[in-house]
Parts: structure tokens; sequence; C-alpha cells
């Protein structure tokens, strides 16, 4: 099987309130020197080994699109070829 991974993330110019509160929590921990925190989620998508990269990449790029973010604040990346997890 062939990992690929949909990373999704709030758009920059979108208020990350959980990521903020991380960036306090630090703070009450005593771990200076980070300024900002931005939380998002990750996706594994294991994938038949017939198919093509350029396939399970458009096949990744619909799931992410149609499904996986809400692209009127979120955007998204693929990643088809992982290194050591496949």
């Amino acid at each position: 099987m062939a990992r690929v991974v949909v990373n999704v993330m709030p758009k920059q110019e979108i208020l990350d309130p959980q990521g903020q509160a991380v960036v306090r929590a630090l703070g009450r921990l005593g771990i200076s020197g980070v300024s900002d925190v931005r939380q998002g989620k990750r996706f594994d998508l294991e994938m038949d080994d017939s198919l093509s990269e350029a396939e399970r990449q458009s096949i990744a790029e619909k799931i992410a699109e149609e499904l996986l973010a809400n692209t009127v604040i979120e955007e998204y990346s693929v990643v088809t070829a992982v290194e050591g997890e496949q």
C-alpha cells in the first residue's frame, strides 16, 4: 500500500483560537521563544500500489477539496511520497 498524507491548516488570515491557547499554555509552563502556533489536521490515506503517483495525487486532491478541508477557511497540501513510511 502507498501512503498519501493530506495536511489541512487554517488559512493565515483566519484566527486560530486553539493555536493561541497552546501559546498561552506554553508561557504558563515556562517555555519561551514560541511566538505563534497554528493547529491543523493530518489525514493518512492508504492507497493501492497499482495507482500511479499522479493518480494518487489526483484522488487525494479531490478528497481534500470535497471532504477533508473547508476551503473557505482552510488550505491543504498533499504529500504523495512519504519517505520511510511506505
